[in-house]
């Protein structure tokens, strides 16, 4: 038998490396790394490397970085590409006190600047919380380019999800509920009492799951607060930012791709509320997580994960 030929050998292993490479990194990008956008580095981080039609995750917030999106993501990326990034002045992005940076223009901007630099070209859409507010005015700019939409614990109305906390508020023992509108009305209360009432709401209506996730605790622990605090306000309950005018409902028609509306059983963002968004886009989907929150990832990620799977599943089909 002829002796291999050293040299054909390493060139042969080389090009099986070289292919290997290239499957999980299909357009030639870092699966995680920086991009520079107007001076300032995001980060970004792909999951996956399958053929189908790949995913891009929007954070909450705004300010509330990715991590706690990190589990949902590897799960969905079992067949396709899942891209998410933390938005300049959170997580493992630049941090900046610029409110040049603090906008759904910003933040568009950000998203444009990402797919260009990775090269994607269709792409279904997962926005959760502030990110459905993102991924609305997002698919209004590109809707030819958005195969599917999820819509999760979405917010299309500032004034709508306001008064949507002050009814939660009100199913809250009395003392927690007195002490909240006494806040908002900026009468003064007791410091210790009002931070075990905010602990009440958010653990009733955020993060029912304690202690909370290591990824949500690790978005908690690297938020913008000041990015959030400019464009919401102190508390979810209230909107005294930038955002505070923002409305899409009379938007959600135009919506031509089709939608998977998610929510939890006793989400900020309440079921009755979802409900009605979903009642305007006729054929879209909508799923209520039981015994979940705002974070329905985080308290029941196996319900969460199947509904959102099972929807780009059918997408997929309808794709082929």
């Amino acid at each position: 038998m002829r002796p291999p030929d050293l040299k054909r050998t390493l060139t042969f292993l080389c090009l099986c490396c070289l292919c290997i490479a290239c499957r999980h990194e299909p357009t030639g990008k870092p699966a995680e790394g920086f991009i520079t956008v107007s001076g300032k580095k995001l980060w970004y981080k792909i999951y996956g490397s399958g053929d189908a039609t790949p995913l891009l995750m929007l954070h909450g917030g705004p300010g509330f970085p990715s991590y706690y999106l990190s589990p949902l993501a590897a799960r969905l990326a079992t067949e396709r590409k899942v891209i998410v990034f933390d938005q300049i002045g959170c997580g493992r992005s630049e941090r900046t006190t610029d409110t040049a940076f603090m906008s759904i223009e910003s933040h568009l901007a950000q998203v444009d600047s990402l797919l260009s630099y990775l090269q994607v070209k269709e792409y279904y859409l997962y926005g959760h919380s502030y990110g459905t507010m993102l991924a609305m005015d997002h698919y209004l700019k590109h809707p030819q380019s958005i195969k599917g939409v999820v819509f999760a614990s979405p917010c299309m109305s500032t004034l709508r999800w306001v008064k949507d906390a002050d009814t939660l508020a009100g199913l809250l023992p009395d003392s927690t509920r007195l002490l909240l509108r006494q806040y908002i009305r900026k009468e003064k209360t007791d410091p210790v009492k009002f931070a075990k009432a905010i602990d009440t709401y958010y653990s009733t209506y955020y993060n029912r799951k304690q202690p909370v996730p290591k990824e949500v605790d690790s978005s908690i622990k690297n938020s913008g607060d000041n990015m959030y605090e400019h464009m919401w306000g102190k508390y979810d309950f209230e909107c005294t930012g930038t955002l505070s005018a923002y409305n899409r409902i009379n938007d959600l028609p135009r919506v031509k791709a089709p939608v998977l509306f998610t929510c939890g059983e006793f989400d900020a963002a309440r079921p009755a509320t979802v409900k009605y968004y979903h009642s305007l886009l006729p054929g879209s989907t909508f799923v209520v997580i039981p015994n979940a929150g705002h974070g329905t990832m985080g308290d029941q990620p196996g319900e969460d994960y199947k509904n959102v799977h099972l929807f780009l599943q059918r997408l997929d089909r309808q794709e082929r």
